[in-house]
């Protein structure tokens, strides 16, 4: 199947899913490909109405499906997972379109993403909880687990599989129903995924998705609502900060996924090679807008002229272009604006002393910035201070570690961290005075839907994956029972 074809078969302009049926909109907002700034699908702008339609059809189903036992969800989380596996070129293509990932970085996420409906297939029954004697004896004690109510999810587009299955998958898991608002930019893949849910046997009602050019609108009918009990974010720490300001007039359980400035730090020791590697992996991954994408790197000062030899290479080397070209490694920013941001930043960075080592080339046109590789940064430059979100590699020298955990730890940020070290303790030991939820250690990724996905301090609240990304969607209830 071509990436026309399955676009048509999406039918978006039919995209709003509310109790099992699709339905279309008054207007349609554009989505483009971010290679060559061509629309692509026209899709259902959703309304405030649509929001409150979405709650009710969630509100009605959650009931029944809090119900459903616990073998039964896993059941259909397992199908939904062999379903996306069996269509991961259809979803690669989509979240190429949409999202302008190389073919590689595409199908990668597509298969990760699949991911969670497998590992929360396999939880969903492992169900805990707690059984003991009174301190005061007489009664004892009964704890166990409830589904939250209904969930609004609202995903970004820079993974617009993998952030929607790692919401809903343990949502569902948990017994309970939702709401979901796809980023505009990105919506096509969501849709692709509720149909394979439906596919799967997911009921009517369980998952609704509208998809909307109004974000604040929608998602603030959702946590304005008695009956919404959850909100889950990923995005922006700004964004971020706005709902759960909103979540709190309500009182909503809420988990949020917000903004990185990850250091990557090389000591004396590390082996290089392996540095570089991995180095490429946690900076230029999906073009460098990955959350956990490496920021900054602090490089000891006896190893920095290897490291920067070597990686100024690979930067070099890569192959920058449209994901409709198999050999492509780095595609498009999301919007021109994302472009000229980034663009702008290097500019800048320049201008403040630092020097570019290495670029890769790009194409003439479309939504490209060249991977770039900055060194003589000073430990204060202002490209270090925010979050870069796109394809380059300022460098820092470092050579007492009290210096380095300073720089590492001043930022309001604290979701992910790297670490390369020739000594396993030293790596840990570092590892375990930077103030982030995360840390690879020797290598350059960190997600894994076993382990619990978040950060710290404005990275956000509560955790995704592993056990802790279900107890996100269930409360705990316990029973004092008279035994006397």
């Amino acid at each position: 199947m071509n990436t026309a074809t399955a676009i048509a078969e999406l039918d978006a302009k039919h995209g709003i899913l509310i109790d099992g049926a699709a339905g279309g909109a008054v207007a349609t907002f554009e989505v483009q490909d971010p290679a060559t700034g061509l629309t692509i699908a026209e899709v259902a702008d959703g309304t405030v109405a649509d929001a409150r339609s979405a709650v009710d059809a969630a509100h009605r189903a959650f009931a029944g499906w809090a119900r459903t036992s616990p073998r039964q969800r896993s059941d259909i989380l397992h199908r939904a997972y062999e379903l996306m596996i069996a269509d991961i070129d259809r979803l690669a293509a989509l979240v190429c379109a949409e999202n302008g990932k190389s073919q590689h970085d595409a199908r990668a996420e597509a298969a990760y993403a699949a991911e969670f409906f497998r590992w929360f297939a396999e939880e969903a029954v492992r169900t805990d909880g707690g059984y003991g004697i009174s301190p005061a004896g007489g009664t004892r004690t009964l704890v166990t687990h409830k589904p939250v109510g209904v969930a609004a999810l609202v995903t970004p587009w820079n993974f617009p599989a993998a952030m929607a299955t790692r919401k809903i998958a343990p949502a569902l898991a948990a017994g309970c129903t939702v709401v979901l608002k796809p980023a505009a930019e990105t919506p096509l893949t969501t849709l692709a995924i509720a149909k394979i849910l439906s596919d799967a046997g997911v009921p009517d009602g369980v998952v609704n998705v509208v998809p909307t050019s109004d974000a604040g609108a929608v998602v603030s009918t959702w946590l304005a609502d008695e009956r919404v009990r959850k909100v889950s974010f990923t995005g922006s720490t700004a964004v971020g900060r706005v709902l759960l300001k909103q979540a709190a007039d309500r009182i909503v359980n809420a988990s949020m996924e917000l903004g990185g400035n990850a250091p990557f730090v090389v000591t004396s020791d590390a082996d290089i090679e392996a540095a570089i590697a991995g180095a490429m992996v946690a900076k230029f991954r999906g073009g460098g807008q990955v959350c956990t994408a490496a920021n900054r790197f602090y490089v000891h000062a006896s190893v920095v002229d290897e490291f920067v030899a070597g990686f100024a290479a690979e930067v070099a080397a890569l192959r920058v272009g449209p994901a409709a070209d198999p050999a492509s490694q780095i595609g498009p920013l999301i919007t021109e604006r994302a472009a000229s941001r980034v663009a702008a930043a290097i500019d800048a960075a320049v201008a403040d002393g630092a020097v570019i080592a290495a670029q890769a080339d790009t194409p003439a046109e479309g939504w490209f910035v060249a991977p770039t590789l900055l060194t003589g940064v000073a430990p204060d430059a202002e490209i270090l201070t925010d979050e870069i979100f796109g394809p380059v590699a300022p460098v820092v020298v470092w050579e007492n570690e009290d210096d380095l955990l300073r720089w590492v730890n001043d930022t309001e940020y604290g979701l992910a961290a790297y670490v390369y070290a020739g000594r396993l303790q030293d790596a840990v030991r570092l590892a375990e005075s930077f103030d982030v939820g995360m840390v690879g250690i020797n290598r350059g990724i960190v997600s894994d839907p076993a382990a619990p996905f978040g950060g710290v301090k404005q990275s956000g609240l509560g955790r995704e994956g592993a056990r802790d990304g279900l107890h996100e969607f269930q409360e705990t209830q316990y029973f004092s029972v008279a035994f006397d």
